[in-house]
């Protein structure tokens, strides 16, 4: 990949290229922006590796999610132990074992929408990150590298991968500054179900 980009550097302008970047960038949001309109819904499975150099070996993490909308979200981590993550509206909860963790994060949940899944949201994304954009085979792929502080506190980098025909993610990256580094690998196998609402019934302080 470093070889064909350096070939195209020095066969085109930086003004050039920036402009095919944008143009590629622009496309990709439109897609995505489209696909949250009519995918309102879906369901599939998950797999999380982790890296460290803290760890002799990978940890592979296999799990189911559901999500609908940007407001509801449900994973069940079940290998190689089990863990569920749910998000509706502003309360997110973490259960292992016995014990359950409740946050309140709508706040931080909303401004992470407004940098990556709303129509204004290309504005701020190249606001805050060094955005190289590419297609590769069945995918486009991001990657995003902080330039604001706020991002760059906790992230090195995220990497992600849509699908070509219809733009939803298949796998994200982040590599973040506790030297931690997780890949997602994202299968979609069902697109709009209709999902019981206790799927992402969460705990909230009274």
């Amino acid at each position: 990949m470093l070889c064909v980009l350096f070939l195209l550097a020095s066969m085109s302008s930086p003004a050039v290229l920036a402009a095919q970047s944008d143009d590629l960038l622009n496309r990709i949001w439109d897609g995505v922006q489209q696909a949250q309109k009519k995918y309102t819904s879906s369901c599939g499975t998950i797999v999380e590796t982790r890296t460290s150099t803290l760890m002799v070996k990978p940890l592979v993490l296999r799990g189911k999610f559901c999500t609908e909308g940007t407001k509801r979200f449900a994973l069940e981590y079940f290998e190689p132990s089990k863990m569920r993550i749910r998000f509706n509206e502003d309360y997110l909860n973490v259960t292992s074992g016995s014990k359950t963790e409740v946050m309140e994060v709508g706040g931080n949940v909303r401004r992470a929408q407004s940098y990556f899944s709303r129509e204004s949201s290309i504005g701020n994304l190249k606001k805050n990150f060094t955005i190289t954009v590419r297609e590769d085979g069945p995918v486009f792929e991001m990657k995003l590298v902080p330039r604001t502080d706020n991002f760059r506190r906790r992230l090195n980098y995220l990497v992600v991968k849509l699908d070509k025909r219809d733009f939803l993610l298949r796998s994200l990256e982040v590599d973040g500054k506790s030297g931690v580094n997780s890949v997602f690998a994202i299968d979609v196998n069902s697109l709009n179900p209709k999902i019981p609402a206790e799927t992402f019934e969460v705990y909230r302080p009274k």
